[in-house]
């Protein structure tokens, strides 16, 4: 039973990453076709660790509009440490760019009860449905 358990798992995480690929450009495609937003993935490399505690590429959704900057993370499943390494990455943006994002967001079809703790104290904004 633990080894199937194992092999559906496995292939949840590869429909995961999938899935956040295939979100990522249907939400592109709403915010700047509808919206005006534009859209790009951020990425910087993390020499001093600030992000993850060692030296890193670093990479976020940033949807920019009239100056406003949105910081976008999709994730097919978030957890407690998932929200807190956005954060780490918002100010991690924060810092390279100078720049004060007006809202911090996480998309994910799965947040646990520990992930929307952590976000509501963070004032992050999640979407999800379970």
């Amino acid at each position: 039973f633990n080894l199937l358990r194992r092999h559906i798992d496995a292939l949840g995480a590869r429909w995961g990453i999938i899935s956040e690929t295939a979100f990522r450009e249907g939400l592109r495609g709403l915010l700047e076709g509808e919206f005006g937003f534009r859209v790009e993935k951020w990425a910087r490399y993390d020499d001093k660790g600030f992000v993850f505690g060692y030296p890193s590429n670093v990479d976020i959704d940033v949807a920019i509009k009239d100056g406003r900057v949105v910081l976008i993370e999709i994730k097919s499943h978030a957890y407690r440490e998932d929200v807190y390494y956005f954060r780490r990455k918002c100010e991690f943006y924060k810092i390279v760019e100078g720049k004060v994002p007006a809202r911090l967001i996480i998309v994910t079809p799965y947040a646990d009860e520990g992930a929307l703790e952590v976000a509501k104290q963070l004032g992050i904004e999640v979407y999800t449905k379970v």
